[in-house]
């Protein structure tokens, strides 16, 4: 990197530790998913969001909306939600005579799809139009999203009655699929002593404007990444879906799908932002593996074998990265 780019890499760097300590003082802890939310908002992928309720999630996302001073919109999707209640419709105007747009909650920055598996299949296609196309049609018009757009998609991972799980197809747009986890009891205490002092209610202040995010981006784009490794994500892609030519004899009977071309796109670009966070102009093999989980978990489905044996995608995914080597 010449002097300018170093100086301005140097800059991010500090103004996304910023970030992080700005969202810490209204949550505590949830460090991985403040990082996999900037993964997202850097290479211009969405998030699904995984975990029990209560764990933060909505408060995460909408303060780190204000952090960023991006507008924020949550919608808590539900069985009787219709799609122009996402996107907008339109409304007759009598005193105009005439039909007007109106725009509905999707036209904002970052999205909270609270519950995304409670609303049926025409409302999940409405919304994943629009995270691919960044563009939604009301009537006869058609209108861009504003930029940047991001979706960060929730689903309960344990209550499934009266839900309409997203398809496979559906699933695999999203970028990553993050598991939250609970607190550890140490985080368990500190939120408790602030939740429960009821006059708490700290503001947080903006640390990065949108032109900052997409220099960002650009930087994040012109981070290298070497031959060998552009092979080695193809080649752990690969392992997913032919585990036998890698010697996965255990591990093949167990998957029915592998990985698709969307995983290997998503690594790379995950991999190459993870590097630029951590202070470098290039990607090492840890920064591919640091992201796996995230972006190859919900790419893989398992048969009911796997399922009877207690295997989930994340315990095949780490077989694949101890015995896929990277090839110089």
């Amino acid at each position: 990197m010449d002097s300018v780019a170093v100086e301005k890499h140097e800059e991010h760097k500090e103004k996304i530790k910023e970030v992080y300590a700005e969202v810490g003082k209204v949550v505590v802890g949830q460090q991985y998913m403040v990082n996999r939310l900037m993964i997202g908002l850097f290479t211009n992928g969405h998030i699904l969001l995984e975990g029990v309720p209560g764990l933060a999630k909505t408060l995460t996302v909408s303060t780190l909306a204000q952090v960023l001073h991006l507008d924020f919109q949550r919608i808590q999707f539900t069985p009787d939600l219709l799609p122009a209640d996402l996107i907008g419709t339109m409304i007759y105007n009598q005193k105009e005579g005439k039909f007007e747009v109106k725009q509905g909650p999707i036209f904002a920055n970052i999205i909270l799809a609270d519950e995304i598996n409670r609303s049926p299949a025409k409302v999940q296609s409405a919304l994943l139009e629009a995270m691919q196309e960044k563009q939604v049609t009301i009537g006869e018009t058609t209108f861009k999203l504003d930029r940047p757009f991001l979706v960060l998609a929730t689903q309960n991972p344990v209550d499934q009655e009266g839900t309409y799980p997203l398809p496979e197809a559906q699933v695999d747009r999203f970028m990553m699929k993050v598991y939250v986890d609970y607190p550890t009891k140490e985080q368990e205490i500190e939120i408790m002593r602030r939740i429960s002092n009821m006059q708490f209610n700290y503001k947080v202040t903006t640390m990065l404007t949108k032109e900052e995010i997409f220099s960002i981006r650009e930087q994040v784009n012109r981070v290298k990444i070497s031959e060998s490794l552009e092979r080695y994500i193809i080649e752990l892609v690969y392992a997913t879906r032919k585990p036998l030519e890698y010697k996965l004899n255990e591990q093949a009977q167990y998957i029915q799908f592998g990985a698709s071309p969307r995983a290997s796109i998503n690594l790379n670009l995950a991999a190459k932002a993870m590097a630029y966070m951590e202070g470098r102009d290039y990607v090492l093999p840890e920064d591919i593996k640091e992201v796996a989980l995230d972006v190859m978990s919900h790419r893989i489905l398992l048969n009911y074998e796997a399922e009877a044996d207690n295997v989930r995608p994340a315990d095949i995914i780490k077989v694949i990265l101890n015995k896929v080597p990277i090839n110089k």
